[in-house]
């Protein structure tokens, strides 16, 4: 038996550290959509927003839409450039911003109840 490695034939090994990256981003924007309905929902089930929309008292506004504008923009372009970018790095911190601006949407939507 011939002991020597063939050069035909290549060395199969596991990517150490493989960046998901990609993945979390589609995921995080598909689910962000339910996510911001739930807490639409949620919002509308607190009393005061209730209150609001069935006898126009205590409509008191959370904070500001352009926060909201803000969070979303922010989601969407850092999800693209998660997608786009060849750099794992970039690929990365693209992911975390993404999920800042979308948790900062969320919260705009939460803090009208």
């Amino acid at each position: 038996m011939n002991a020597t490695a063939h050069p035909s034939t290549p060395s199969v090994q596991p990517a150490a550290g493989k960046d998901h990256s990609r993945f979390w981003s589609v995921l995080c924007a598909v689910l962000f959509v339910p996510t911001a309905l739930a807490a639409g929902v949620l919002t509308l089930a607190s009393e005061r927003a209730s209150r609001c929309l069935t006898y126009g008292e205590q409509c008191v506004s959370g904070l500001p839409t352009w926060l909201f504008n803000f969070g979303v923009g922010l989601g969407v372009v850092a999800c693209v450039i998660a997608l786009t970018a060849s750099v794992a790095r970039v690929r990365q911190v693209a992911l975390a911003a993404q999920i800042l601006g979308e948790c900062t949407a969320v919260l705009v939507i939460l803090s009208h109840a």
